[in-house]
């Protein structure tokens, strides 16, 4: 399994915000979305969630499911971030997937992604 590195979470971040300020939505949903699922999978190696581990070893992959426990496991730690990854799959599904969200609401998601990559690049420095 690949350790997810802080560089990748904070170039998606940046690019998604290149992209939001350029107006294209979809791919800033989806750039997103990708900061906030390396971000979960960081939280997961730095909390030693071992559950997720094996799961994820076992399976040869991260699969939301994975994502969606890891942070419900999280959330004894980091009370928000169970809604913070939601609003970041609102962003990949609702945002990417169906071009659904208009601009105020991509920048109002936006932010729980930027919580939730702030977690997880400091958890990384402990």
């Amino acid at each position: 399994m690949r350790k997810p590195s802080k560089d990748l979470i904070l170039k998606f971040l940046n690019e998604a915000d290149n992209l939001l300020s350029k107006g294209d939505l979809v791919q800033a949903c989806e750039k997103y979305y990708k900061a906030a699922e390396e971000a979960i999978k960081l939280l997961v190696i730095e909390n030693n969630l071992k559950e997720i581990i094996k799961e994820v070893e076992n399976k040869g992959r991260w699969e939301s499911e994975s994502l969606f426990k890891a942070s419900k496991l999280l959330r004894n730690k980091y009370p928000e971030i169970a809604i913070q990854w939601r609003n970041a799959w609102t962003l990949h599904v609702e945002g990417f997937h169906e071009i659904s969200l208009n601009e105020k609401e991509v920048t109002k998601l936006k932010e729980d992604v930027r919580k939730l990559v702030v977690i997880a690049v400091v958890s990384s420095f402990r």
